[in-house]
């Protein structure tokens, strides 16, 4: 089974979609689509995968996606055992950016919004005060038809645009080498381990790609990553894994291999660290 490439555009008949769902369980397949993507979660909690980027989710989490990053929202295991109390609510906006025209981005007054929608390529989470102020104006956008509903969308990217309380999803690793500085020592680095991931990649290895003893090194990526290399190593894996699970029909020891785990018992405790759920689970989930 292949990542799902969609065109919400086409799917739902609209350049711009507002959509309230309530659901036992989010039911969306690891996916993507040229459409950008306002997502709020009114209730429920598991982990989402955005790119490559593996984190924990819960109600009041908000981010804005731009086009063709695959993603899905993976509800933790309790979701799936019929309990009725238990629901999964979100407000989800879909619009796409050619709706605006080219002029629209040529536009001095527009900069910002434009600036918006380049870093939303990486993901962008968005936490306080904006974050409560785009929940209640989603919450009425909701009930909006016609030109009120771009009136409203409007409205939402401008703050956005404004807004200090937004940060990347996905980090370094995933922006062109091409569009890293010169003197970035992590590019090379990120380069490697995404060329790399399959193989033993030990600490004197990889800091000597970036020119650096080991210990310069660990405080280097913990600085600009705000995680340690291990973790960052195992995100990269397990986001492999979940391509893997998803596009073919590897079994699960030889996906661990392709992935650098050299026992399947060992890949599938990170994984479910990672993700809440086994690699089993997840292949299945999937193909719901």
């Amino acid at each position: 089974m292949k990542i799902e490439k969609t065109k919400i555009t086409s799917y739902l008949n609209s350049y711009i979609s507002v959509i309230s769902r309530e659901e036992p369980f989010f039911q969306s397949p690891f996916h993507s689509h040229p459409e950008l993507e306002l997502v709020y979660i009114k209730e429920s909690y598991g982990k989402r995968i955005v790119g490559n980027s593996v984190e924990p989710f819960v109600s009041g989490d908000m981010v804005f996606l731009g086009s063709d990053i695959p993603h899905v929202w993976l509800n933790d295991e309790i979701y799936y055992k019929g309990i009725n109390t238990l629901k999964a609510e979100a407000i989800v906006v879909y619009f796409n950016k050619d709706i605006f025209g080219p002029i629209f981005y040529e536009l001095k007054e527009t900069q910002k919004i434009s600036s918006l929608f380049n870093q939303a390529t990486r993901g962008l989470s968005i936490t306080g005060k904006t974050n409560e102020i785009i929940a209640k104006k989603l919450e009425k956008l909701v009930h909006k038809k016609n030109f009120e509903i771009i009136i409203g969308l409007f409205e939402i990217l401008s703050i956005l645009s404004e807004s200090d309380d937004i940060s990347f999803v996905n980090n370094e690793a995933y922006i062109p080498a091409n569009n890293q500085t010169k003197n970035d020592r992590l590019s090379d680095v990120f380069e490697y381990v995404k060329v790399n991931f399959k193989q033993d990649i030990s600490l004197d290895e990889i800091a000597k790609i970036a020119n650096l003893t080991p210990t310069s090194f660990c405080r280097m990526f913990k600085a600009k990553t705000q995680k340690h290399f291990v973790e960052y190593l195992n995100e990269i894996r397990v986001s492999n894994a979940c391509k893997f699970l998803i596009e073919t029909d590897m079994g699960m020891s030889e996906i661990a291999y392709e992935c650098g785990y050299k026992t399947a018992s060992n890949f599938n405790k990170l994984f479910k660290k990672l993700t809440g759920t086994t690699p089993k689970e997840y292949r299945k989930k999937t193909e719901n």
